[in-house]
């Protein structure tokens, strides 16, 4: 039996400590975003599944110390689940500590349906700066693109522009990289330039404005294949439209 491709939903934002109405923000987002989703379920230290019948209790205790333990919908046939990390200052833009959410669902019909919907509430629950939802896998491509010496080459193998660690970006609203499905909230794209309607037609034809407004910009009709030549060809452009993702240059 093949597994299960996966959609990874990642998002950057500000520290969660002291601030439950995020975290519930998030689930309660989630579940808007998937019909018949309940993240209801935990982990336990026995690698068991655990019903948390209180789970906003659960989840706010938690989030007092800063935390977002693992949350998943107990369905090993269709498994949805979502956490959250602090990232310390000394991996984080300007020096001063950040917090990713990391979300993972099935890339099927179901999934690619609600994906949209569930990268916005993922990101404005979080009052995230940036985030994507891209097919299990982007990682390893990102990880081409990493600048970790000056010496180093000015494209990576798929022939994409090198970008900044997340370290020494100038600001947290700038975005490290590009995903399939790019959330962008509202500093992030005055901070790109973005949009600008005699240059993006056709990123906002695939665009959509969120409440807070930020948007979310989507790359390709399908899910991003590097394999893809048409594919590729829409990344550089997106990379080349906006220099100031990956902390290469001002927009």
């Amino acid at each position: 039996m093949t597994a299960r491709r996966r959609l990874i939903l990642i998002t950057q934002g500000p520290v969660l400590a002291g601030h439950e109405a995020r975290a519930h923000a998030v689930a309660q987002g989630m579940e808007r975003a998937v019909p018949g989703l309940r993240l209801g379920w935990t982990v336990a230290e026995s690698r068991k599944m655990v019903e948390l019948p209180q789970r906003d209790a659960w989840l706010a205790q938690a989030t007092r110390a800063g935390e977002f333990p693992f949350l998943c919908n107990g369905d090993e046939r269709w498994p949805v689940m979502v956490s959250g990390s602090q990232k310390p200052a000394s991996l984080s833009p300007g020096g001063h500590p950040s917090f990713e959410m990391n979300a993972k669902l099935p890339l099927d019909a179901v999934g690619l349906a609600a994906v949209a919907e569930l990268l916005e509430a993922v990101a404005e629950g979080a009052c995230a700066y940036w985030g994507h939802a891209s097919p299990e896998g982007y990682g390893s491509e990102v990880s081409e693109q990493m600048r970790h010496s000056a010496r180093g080459p000015e494209r990576s193998p798929r022939g994409l522009p090198m970008l900044s660690l997340s370290r020494h970006l100038p600001s947290p609203e700038i975005p490290q990289y590009l995903g399939w499905l790019n959330y962008w909230s509202a500093a992030a794209a005055r901070a790109l330039g973005f949009p600008d309607p005699s240059r993006d037609a056709e990123l906002l034809s695939r665009a959509r404005r969120t409440a807070s407004g930020g948007w979310v910009v989507q790359l390709t009709e399908t899910p991003l294949d590097y394999d893809d030549p048409v594919h590729l060809d829409a990344l550089l452009r997106t990379y080349e439209r906006f220099p100031a993702i990956g902390g290469r240059s001002s927009p």
